[in-house]
């Protein structure tokens, strides 16, 4: 024999105001749709249409022949893979190949030296005493320069008769093809961004309360175990931020190695200058699955360094600790 339990009348009442909570929260969400529906039109337009342009640019191949019954030249386009076959084979590949190590190894040690001296640099314009101002100031004034005037500034800086040589007590030909080269990219570069991710780190360490660093003195802890063990950790997120957006710029570096060194030098040629060399002869189709590999290479790194590292870039973190 079965007997049938009837649930407790408290009980009913809490379980019938549920439909129209779930009502609210779709029409939160319809609301939410609503007001976000012309940004993402126009990050649509903006983002996504010159990708897909750029796609199907790159699959058009472009040949040229001579008609034997007219005699003049004409051109005949069809869509395949031969712009992307032909990036990675012969003398093409040689030199995309030396463009993608440049690229990579700009971004590895330039982002290395950003981030220490950025660190230093924020732990500086944090601390408190006179003439603070004026020393945030300064370092912040290369990040406000443009990068084709800090190029050109760092020119006339790396010129044979220039400060550098005048330094050095020597004569080097920063300009010219060669490790100096490169040398000379990366120390313009470091010069002007380091600072970029000083600000941010400095924002990071004004949140940080004033209270955990008393706690630290009173416990008898050293400058060097408070950094490591409480700076460092409280400023990770808006560290790991400051380092992806380095990161994903130096990856696109091409103006300033272009107006410091110039074209078609094998040190410092970056895989933007190799789209824009081939965009400038007017070879779209390379030009475009040049822009295409280096899409591609950006966002595999930028996805790799939020999965290993936890970047917050959309502000999650926020949220859960809500």
């Amino acid at each position: 024999m079965t007997t049938t339990t009837a649930a407790p009348p408290d009980q009913k009442k809490t379980l019938s105001p549920a439909a129209p909570r779930r009502g609210r929260r779709a029409g939160v969400g319809r609301l939410a749709v609503f007001l976000l529906s012309p940004t993402l039109l126009a990050l649509a337009l903006v983002v996504g249409y010159p990708v897909l342009a750029a796609l199907r640019l790159s699959l058009e191949v472009t040949a040229e022949r001579i008609n034997p019954v007219t005699g003049f030249r004409e051109t005949s386009t069809s869509f395949g893979l031969d712009n992307y076959t032909r990036i990675f084979s012969g003398d093409t590949g040689d030199r995309f190949f030396n463009a993608f190590w440049n690229t990579t190894t700009f971004t590895v040690a330039g982002v290395a030296i950003e981030t220490v001296l950025g660190v230093a640099m924020a732990l500086i314009m944090h601390k408190a005493f006179r003439g603070r101002s004026l020393v945030r100031a300064s370092i912040l004034v290369p990040w406000a320069i443009p990068t084709a005037i800090s190029a050109l500034l760092w020119r006339w800086i790396f010129n044979v008769d220039g400060v550098a040589n005048d330094i050095l007590g020597t004569k080097v030909l920063w300009t010219t093809e060669g490790f100096q080269a490169w040398l000379a990219v990366l120390i313009a570069d470091t010069w002007k961004t380091a600072p970029f991710i000083g600000l941010l780190v400095l924002a990071g360490l004004q949140i940080i309360p004033a209270d955990v660093y008393e706690a630290a003195r009173v416990d008898g802890a050293s400058a060097w175990r408070t950094f490591w063990r409480i700076t460092l950790p409280l400023v990770k997120p808006a560290l790991v931020v400051a380092v992806l957006f380095r990161i994903l710029d130096v990856l696109r570096m091409f103006d300033l190695p272009f107006v410091l060194i110039g074209v078609r030098k094998e040190s410092v040629e970056t895989l933007s200058m190799l789209a824009q060399y081939e965009m400038s002869n007017l070879r779209f189709g390379p030009a475009a699955a040049y822009a295409i590999v280096l899409f591609v290479y950006i966002a595999v790194v930028a996805f790799a360094f939020v999965r290993l590292l936890g970047a917050d870039v959309v502000g999650r973190g926020m949220g859960r600790q809500r």
